[in-house]
């Protein structure tokens, strides 16, 4: 039997026994569409908790823990604790209702870990959603900062999370390869491939240096071609080169996209006035002074923006409301944009334009703003990057702390709240670096399990025998393995990745207390016996559920540390 099917057996128990008292006349309500069941903090307020008792009260007219009474009493008078693997229930405070497994009942995790081995904790939860996903969103002009690199780690872990709850999920980097910054961009280049100064407003970072280098070796003609044309060679050639840099420092980072989304494609084939035309017909577009507006005011926006300036030219609105047209008609009914601290204003703005599509911005938009993220090195905050003469790139960190460490450390925390990177910490093989904490345990446990081996200690789900584990520590590990399925649902429903994390440290906490309460392998010159066989099964379980919980994350789970 399974966890998932214990909890059904519970939830199935409650539900029947609830039934008959309504059949009963003892209350009066209506028998819920489904029992929420809760795990206790406390071990020792059992294994499952519900509070059906409470909410319930009201409409029944009695006090919570009378209702909670007449649930637990038809439980025991209809002899449904037995068919639940329920071998205790209580009442407790008000009126929750505290539950009990027995042990084969308690312990049927090990064994659905161990059969579902990768699969464990994923679901179907999700599986009416077709995500599109767009999490980083940037100029190829230059190296990748540190703002890109938040959403890099953490738009990558929701996107897993997303697909381990069913959903379908499209992972989109929006290149914004349209406006005047792409030609100061060529106009940089250019001015360095010439022994010139560069323009006041381009950029100034040694990779101009590198990509001026780089396209003169390949292509010496452009010294040769007139101003507007050697901008135009120097721009289009360091724009694939540069996105080309961007693309192999995402995959090196473990972060990988579905789509490439030019912006500049939004204005080929007559796309805009596709997509303007779909506006029109919603009836939200209109013409004043020469211009063409969107009247994004009648949703909540607080004024109306513009498409088409008077000189015809496009604002840059033109381009988000033509892409969310795009990533409608490619068939996705959630698009999820994860945002900049800087573009908190776009908020509104951008449900606006699901409203204006005739959409419902609850249902088919979500836009999610990450704070800003303050690397300290040596008790300094670091501002400058060498190389891009701005902030920190995701080259630089990663080449700091290495790809794991900078993924979870960026992941662990709450998205909409600023944060600090201490880059010594990181560094430290010890209990107070995270990912070392986690890691740490997942290698600690494939040490053990190779001892086992070496002792000829047999293990997993054929040799398991659940009814011996029966120590606190035990119980305790179990019940947080189980917990693993809900702790995904519940993160990529409400799209924090990081519950993940916190999941994990939990967990490498929770084992290394049972390890060291709970011998798993025999001392010194004693035999090996069934409860070291099944302690070691259960290692075996903890292992594949803290790597689970990693693989969400885009971190590695070493075996040897």
């Amino acid at each position: 039997m399974s966890e998932s099917s214990a909890q059904a057996l519970v939830q199935s128990a409650i539900a029947d026994a609830l039934k008959r008292v309504i059949a009963a006349g003892e209350i009066n309500a209506q028998l819920p569409k489904a029992i929420k069941l809760d795990r206790p903090k406390n071990r020792e307020h059992g294994d499952y908790a519900t509070s059906i008792a409470l909410a319930l009260a009201k409409s029944s007219d009695l006090a919570p823990r009378a209702v909670a009474e007449l649930i637990v009493k038809s439980l025991i008078d209809n002899d449904l604790l037995s068919k639940a693997g329920i071998s205790k229930v209580e009442i407790a405070g008000p009126g929750f209702i505290n539950i009990t497994l027995n042990n084969a009942s308690q312990t049927a995790v090990v064994i659905e870990i161990l059969s579902k081995a990768k699969k464990f904790g994923h679901g179907n939860w999700l599986s009416d959603k077709k995500v599109n996903l767009e999490f980083v969103s940037a100029n190829p002009t230059g190296p990748l900062h540190l703002g890109h690199t938040r959403w890099a780690a953490v738009g990558d872990a929701l996107g897993r999370v997303l697909s381990a709850a069913g959903a379908e999920v499209s992972r989109e980097f929006y290149i914004n390869d349209r406006g005047n910054q792409m030609d100061l961009f060529g106009a940089s280049i250019r001015a360095v491939a010439l022994g010139q100064e560069r323009p006041t407003d381009g950029y100034h970072g040694e990779y101009i240096i590198d990509l001026a280098n780089e396209i003169v070796k390949s292509n010496p003609e452009f010294l040769k071609l007139s101003e507007a044309d050697g901008v135009n060679a120097f721009r289009d050639t360091g724009y694939k080169l540069q996105l080309k840099q961007q693309q192999g420092v995402l995959d090196n980072f473990g972060t990988h996209f579905d789509t490439w989304f030019s912006e500049k494609s939004l204005y080929e084939n007559d796309f805009f006035t596709h997509s303007l035309e779909k506006l029109k017909s919603q009836g939200h577009v209109y013409e004043t002074d020469g211009a063409v507006w969107l009247r994004t005011s009648d949703f909540g926006d607080d004024k109306d923006r513009v498409m088409i300036k008077s000189d015809g030219s496009f604002a840059y609105f033109a381009s988000d409301s033509a892409y969310y047209v795009s990533k409608r008609e490619r068939g996705f009914n959630l698009c999820i944009y994860m945002l900049g601290a800087d573009h908190h204003g776009y908020v509104g703005r951008i449900k606006a334009i699901a409203a204006c599509a005739g959409d419902d911005p609850k249902l088919n938009i979500e836009i999610l703003i990450g704070q800003m993220v303050k690397i300290m090195e040596g008790g300094e905050e670091l501002k400058l990057s060498k190389r891009a003469g701005t902030i920190i790139t995701l080259e630089e960190l990663v080449e700091k702390v290495g790809v794991d460490a900078a993924r979870y450390t960026l992941i662990r925390y709450p998205t909409d709240t600023p944060m600090v990177m201490d880059v010594d910490l990181l560094r430290k093989n010890t209990n107070e670096n995270p990912v070392y904490y986690v890691q740490y345990a997942h290698a600690r446990i494939c040490a053990v399990l190779r001892n086992a081996k070496d002792l000829g200690i047999s293990y997993g789900v054929n040799q398991f025998k659940p009814e011996l584990l029966v120590h606190e520590r035990e119980r305790e590990l179990i019940g947080l393995l189980a917990e693993f399925p809900r702790v995904v649902q519940g993160a990529a429903q409400i799209r924090e990745p990081h519950r993940v994390a916190r999941y994990a440290e939990e967990l490498a906490g929770v084992y290394h207390r049972f390890y060291n309460d709970c011998r798993v392998l025999p001392l010194g010159d004693e035999k090996s016996s069934e409860l070291n066989s099944a302690r070691a099964t259960l290692s075996l379980a903890t292992a594949q559920v803290i790597s689970n919980a990693l693989d969400l994350l885009g971190v590695s789970a070493p075996e040897k540390m």
